[in-house]
């Protein structure tokens, strides 16, 4: 290597820190536990309105239903 590889060898050395000291500050399963525990799945309103008239159109034109199907 020239002068210029092992200088930035050097600094990269001098920057990252080894992996063997990296260890986590914490446990990070009981939040995410917790994370699982209290998260609902919330649905816009928006989307409750597409699927309302989504249903209405299906019920007016049933003809429509193969034809969306095949579009799934």
């Amino acid at each position: 290597m020239n002068e210029r590889d092992e200088q930035i060898v050097r600094l990269l050395r001098n920057v990252i820190r080894p992996m063997e000291d990296a260890e986590l500050a914490r446990d990070l399963w009981p939040r995410m536990l917790d994370k699982m525990k209290g998260t609902a799945i919330r649905v816009p309103w928006f989307d409750w309105a597409l699927a309302g008239l989504l249903v209405l159109l299906l019920c007016l034109f049933p003809a429509a239903i193969p034809g969306i199907l095949y579009h799934l």
